[in-house]
């Protein structure tokens, strides 16, 4: 038990410090706005950089398909076919990106359009918009590249781009902006010079990994990689396969994102206040994602691994342990909630109207570690051994239950029901994806 912790963690904790790092990107590129002396810049990067949230958020799946294939090719010592797996997935990848970049006139007026933008922002937006749409191919290209390192087991390395990225963006923004007055455009071309950055980088780790026989333990690899990147191109049950496993996770994304925007819209018709409200409170929920995002990543790169040596002892035991620290982070996640709800408002915002509107609805922060905590350890486990009909099929009816719980009860609970509606799709998620893996996934 204690090796499997141990991997556990030296997978999980990397994980978190990346997702933690995450959100400074945006937040880097709002701080400098914020000091151009225009409020349209801020309007400009908040709806510019969730136009590209979304984009790439649906698109995630580049990165969770590429992970779980991966382990189970490392748990197999099937080298060769993990490299394949890579190809599939920079393949898919950039293509995309760069099918972004051409048809970004089509992007562009779609997501304006969809993002309600005010007159006032949109020639920012427009702005920012053309800069770092060139980032796509990257960015793509990159969620491939971090499932495959997490499939290898190896964490560490995403943790350290992801570290890189954000101090080359700060750098490139700071220079751009102050000291060559591009502004808007200055902190556009910041991200996008980060964004290349962290891809470039992501591949020279690769090719170091396999020259020194760090990631790959065969050296000859390094001779034989165009060979077998010709070959990837014609193993078409492999593209199918990938396919498969990948258009399961994308349309599951899908009710991950209809739940989620259609959360923030509901609040927003209720007034300023109540949206207001519900984005501070959400931030809890966003927060706890991270850390349980790490233990997820784990569960991939460690289910997919003894599923693919076929090592059923060794499945079950890490399953168990990584429930074991997934109560470890409902109890801390809980803790912190009820002691220290509102303190956490109060960091948020000093404006006391919105914290006062806010504190009836903690209680339901309160659930989110317990409603939540199911789905993230079995997302994890799906993803690793590529069970991913599971998973697209218990979201969908996750969303299905959300959206009626929702319609019925808003009448008489308005936002009470809102919030009960979102605990429900979390903590239903979890249960019916404990039911799907007792009926279809042995020793589970």
């Amino acid at each position: 038990m204690a090796n499997i912790n141990k991997e556990i963690l030296n997978l999980a904790l990397p994980s978190i410090v990346s997702n933690i790092t995450v959100p400074l990107l945006g937040l880097v590129d709002l701080t400098i706005v914020g000091h151009i002396g225009n409020e349209n810049y801020i309007g400009a990067i908040a709806i510019g950089a969730m136009i590209f949230n979304i984009m790439y958020w649906i698109l995630g799946f580049l990165r969770m398909g590429t992970s779980g294939m991966t382990s189970q090719a490392y748990g197999k010592t099937a080298w060769d076919e993990s490299l394949r797996v890579l190809f599939r997935a920079l393949t898919i990848g950039i293509s995309m990106g760069f099918t972004f970049v051409l048809g970004q006139r089509f992007l562009e007026l779609l997501m304006l359009k969809a993002m309600n933008t005010p007159e006032s922002s949109i020639d920012f937006v427009r702005a920012y918009f053309r800069i770092a749409i060139y980032g796509a191919p990257a960015m793509l290209g990159l969620y491939g590249l971090t499932g495959w390192f997490i499939g290898m087991q190896n964490t560490k390395i995403p943790m350290m781009i992801a570290i890189l990225q954000n101090i080359i963006n700060i750098l490139a923004s700071l220079c751009f902006v102050f000291f060559m007055g591009w502004k808007i455009e200055g902190v556009a071309t910041g991200t996008l010079v980060a964004q290349w950055s962290g891809f470039i980088l992501a591949l020279y780790f690769v090719k170091s990994g396999i020259k020194n026989g760090q990631l790959i333990p065969l050296e000859d690899h390094v001779s034989a990689t165009w060979t077998l990147f010709s070959s990837t191109l014609k193993h078409i049950e492999s593209w199918k396969k990938f396919f498969v496993v990948n258009r399961d996770i994308f349309f599951r994304t899908l009710c991950l994102v209809a739940v989620n925007m259609f959360f923030t819209s509901a609040g927003g018709k209720q007034g300023a206040m109540m949206l207001s409200v519900n984005t501070l409170l959400m931030t809890m929920f966003t927060l706890f994602s991270y850390f349980m995002d790490g233990f997820a990543y784990a569960g991939e790169a460690l289910s997919g691994k003894y599923y693919g040596a076929n090592d059923k002892v060794g499945f079950s035991k890490m399953k168990r342990q990584l429930f074991k620290f997934g109560v470890l982070m409902v109890v801390l996640f809980t803790f912190i909630y009820v002691v220290g709800g509102v303190d956490i408002l109060r960091l948020l915002t000093d404006e006391q109207r919105v914290i006062a509107a806010a504190s009836p609805y903690l209680i339901w922060v309160y659930l989110i570690p317990l409603a939540g905590v199911a789905a993230f350890v079995y997302d994890g486990i799906f993803i690793g051994i590529t069970e991913t009909k599971g998973m697209l099929v218990t979201s969908v009816i996750a969303m299905l239950f959300f959206f009626v719980f929702y319609f019925i009860a808003e009448p008489y609970w308005g936002n009470n029901a809102l919030w009960i509606a979102f605990l429900m799709f979390l903590a239903l998620r979890g249960l019916f994806q404990y039911f799907w893996a007792k009926q279809y996934i042995i020793h589970s």
